[in-house]
């Protein structure tokens, strides 16, 4: 299975808990700006993300938290490769709201908040 992005997550911002209870995930790779920071998941990618963005029915694991990808907006794979940010919504939309976000099947929200911790890596599978 090829694997679209591997990143580590660095740090945690105090308000990831309460978003992820609603199951939103914001990713931002390290170095965003301190207000962006506060709200969220921090990451070092480990392999270069693939060109190419990851089709409906993709999986994404964040540590033994797994969902399937049901929408990705049209601008969401561009952030992740400029920026590494991106919004995931674990709320098995078969669109986006947001260009830059990307939808996921639902899950257990806490242990979504749970698996939220320095040092968990987090794995799009194409």
């Amino acid at each position: 299975m090829t694997i679209s992005l591997k990143t580590r997550i660095t740090a945690v911002g105090p308000e990831v808990a309460d978003l992820a209870e609603g199951g939103v995930v914001i990713l931002f790779a390290d170095g965003s700006p301190s207000e962006l920071a506060e709200v969220s998941v921090l990451h070092a990618v480990e392999d270069q993300p693939s060109a190419e963005a990851p089709a409906t029915g993709a999986r994404i694991s964040i540590g033994s938290l797994e969902a399937t990808i049901t929408s990705v907006g049209s601008s969401a794979w561009q952030k992740v490769l400029d920026i590494g940010h991106v919004v995931i919504s674990f709320n098995g939309a078969e669109s986006t709201e947001r260009p830059g976000e990307i939808c996921a099947s639902e899950v257990d929200t806490q242990a979504l908040v749970a698996q939220l911790q320095t040092g968990t890596t987090i794995i799009i599978h194409a």
